[in-house]
């Protein structure tokens, strides 16, 4: 079962579909009565039939006009005495409608109109240049203001044109991230021609006072990261070209680049602490540095 609105929808549809077929009805009857008044102009053979069909169109028209709708003066209240000295108070009927008479006047004036004109070339023998440019005027001004049809929204305004929904641009809102670095990565580099597009900014960590490190993904899934210009990143951040690198990420496949930013502190650059926290979670899970041996490999060419 239909709601209300549903069904309230349905009925304004069917409104706005009856209201564009009496505007093509109305476009047709004005071409009709132009062909038939310039046809005046050469030839009265079919003038009767022409003046009986503007008469009853227009007749029909006006039976149909919904002058009922017409806005209705408010009457007011009579107080008159009786003879025993009573009050008595009534309503008079109400006046007729004002709007009511301009619409139906509205309405009839292009027949009126047609009709005065095939009269006029009834009447006038032969081709006349008055009567022309009374056709022309008739047709332009028909077609133009088109006064039947604004009776009618005189006393029926209307339906609100139905909105499209193609004309409504929906805008994306803008992603948001936690870590100021990737916000501003997104809005400053990520995006469309800048010097790493449709990337994003993640595990950004602070590897000294003025270092960090993050790790640069590709936003589509299977694409690599685009080259980066570090001469555009050094541009962007104001940073020394040497002090930025781009590379691979251990054990990590093209999607990803690790990006480095200043010199990191002695702490950050602990052996131990890189790969428990940056190689063994990617390559070797579990994994655990237990011993450091620094030192060089020297080999003669004996041993060789």
């Amino acid at each position: 079962m239909l709601s209300a609105d549903r069904m309230r929808a349905h009925l304004d549809n069917a409104r706005r579909h009856l209201d564009t077929a009496r505007s093509h009805t109305g476009r047709v009857a004005t071409a009709t009565g132009t062909a038939a008044a310039t046809t005046g102009l050469f030839t009265t053979a079919v003038m009767g039939e022409s003046l009986l069909a503007t008469l009853a169109a227009t007749g029909l028209g006006l039976l149909v006009l919904p002058t009922h709708k017409a806005r209705q003066p408010e009457p007011e209240k009579v107080i008159e005495r009786t003879a025993d000295g009573g009050m008595l108070v009534y309503t008079p009927p109400a006046p007729p409608s004002h709007q009511g008479r301009t619409a139906a006047v509205l309405y009839a004036t292009p027949g009126v109109g047609l009709v005065g004109v095939l009269i006029a070339e009834w009447i006038v023998p032969g081709f006349h240049w008055g009567e022309a440019l009374a056709v022309a005027l008739w047709s332009a001004g028909t077609w133009l203001l088109r006064p039947a049809r604004r009776a009618r929204h005189m006393l029926v305004p209307p339906l609100p044109p139905v909105e499209k929904v193609h004309d409504l641009v929906v805008q994306d809102e803008p992603q948001l991230y936690a870590h100021p670095a990737a916000q501003w990565w997104a809005e400053r580099v990520a995006i469309e021609g800048g010097a790493a597009p449709a990337t994003v900014l993640e595990d950004v960590e602070k590897t000294g006072e003025s270092a960090m490190r993050a790790i640069i993904r590709a936003s589509i899934p299977g694409e690599p990261v685009p080259d980066i210009s570090v001469r555009r990143l050094s541009a962007l951040m104001d940073v020394p070209q040497d002090l930025i690198t781009v590379g691979p990420v251990p054990g990590r496949g093209a999607s990803v680049q690790l990006l480095t930013v200043g010199q990191a502190d002695a702490a950050a650059l602990d052996p131990a602490r890189l790969w428990a926290e940056r190689i063994a979670p990617l390559a070797m899970p579990g994994a655990t540095i237990t011993a450091i041996n620094l030192g060089s490999m020297n080999l003669s060419k004996e041993d060789a």
